[in-house]
């Protein structure tokens, strides 16, 4: 399995809802913090987007996409210098996880999607991300997301049977379009887990550990997949990805081990032994070093 869908696999969807907007004349609404991932697609018309923290508003266009990773507030509006209204005294709650704003006709048409994604990998995945992804509308990955926003909005409205697992891979797919489209943006520059799978070498090397993580790597072996010397890649790796190679190895383990504590019934020496530690001992060493506490403390404080 690739990095990025083996990190993917370990979120799960705490809860969701769907917003829709109907816009038209001179207006502009502020949105507050809410916790959790936001999807929103441009259906109709254009209007501007201005997030907390970021330096500069952006124009959205019709067929554009963002993704807001961090919950912050944000604004949305028709002109920068209209005045800024409240949101929350204009929606309506058509269901318990379905809203909509209506306000002074149809010009401009958004549809949205929130997600609280749970999982030991979710501050991992989403610290590396900054605050808005925004994904053109002439973009392959824009299609799919409109497509997907628009199927993650008729599942809650039709409430059909199967609809939790269908909105979960929606979901899913409409967070791998959005990260295809960051990393193919992204240049050796940075720092972060996302900037090594988006380096040629340092990629090879991350692609092996996350494919079989229990394997006993070494530097060196990891610096031949990367056809770089050991010193070479030992370094590029600390500067790129923000750990030592071995110490990114170690906190995969205890990625995987955390999610499979807290959502199998595997004892502590099954998981220990099957990703590569000799020991129950050793790997209970490692994992509260890493997630600071022991593997049977992490277990008993399963959320409900």
């Amino acid at each position: 399995m690739d990095p990025l869908s083996g990190v993917l696999s370990l979120l799960r969807i705490r809860n969701y809802h769907s917003a829709t907007l109907r816009l038209g004349g001179d207006w502009a609404f502020n949105f507050p913090r809410i916790e959790g991932i936001k999807f929103t697609a441009v259906v109709k018309g254009s209007c501007w987007l201005h997030v907390e923290g970021e330096p500069a508003p952006q124009q959205l266009q019709q067929g554009d996409c963002f993704l807001m990773t961090r919950g912050e507030p944000f604004t949305l509006s028709s002109d920068l210098s209209v005045p800024v209204m409240d949101s929350n005294g204009h929606f309506q709650v058509l269901a318990q996880d379905e809203l909509t704003l209506d306000y002074g006709g149809d010009e401009v048409q958004l549809v949205g999607g929130r997600f609280d994604f749970t999982g030991v990998p979710t501050q991992f995945l989403l610290s590396t991300l900054p605050s808005l992804v925004h994904v053109p509308g002439d973009s392959p990955e824009a299609s799919l997301l409109r497509w997907a926003l628009e199927r993650f909005t008729s599942e809650l409205q039709q409430r059909q049977a199967g609809r939790s697992l269908m909105n979960e891979h929606l979901a899913h797919i409409m967070l791998v379009e959005v990260l295809r489209a960051h990393l193919a943006t992204l240049d050796s520059n940075g720092m972060g887990w996302f900037f090594g799978l988006a380096d040629r070498n340092l990629s090879a090397a991350l692609s092996a550990m996350h494919a079989n993580p229990a394997h006993r790597w070494t530097v060196e072996a990891l610096a031949r997949l990367a056809t770089m010397s050991r010193s070479a890649f030992a370094l590029r790796f600390k500067q790129i990805v923000g750990d030592a190679p071995m110490e990114y190895l170690t906190h995969w383990r205890m990625l995987l081990a955390g999610d499979r504590l807290r959502n199998t019934r595997d004892s502590v020496s099954t998981i220990a032994f099957s990703l590569g530690y000799e020991s129950e001992s050793a790997f209970s060493t490692a994992f509260k070093r890493v997630m600071s506490q022991s593997p049977r403390h992490y277990q008993r404080e399963q959320p409900a």
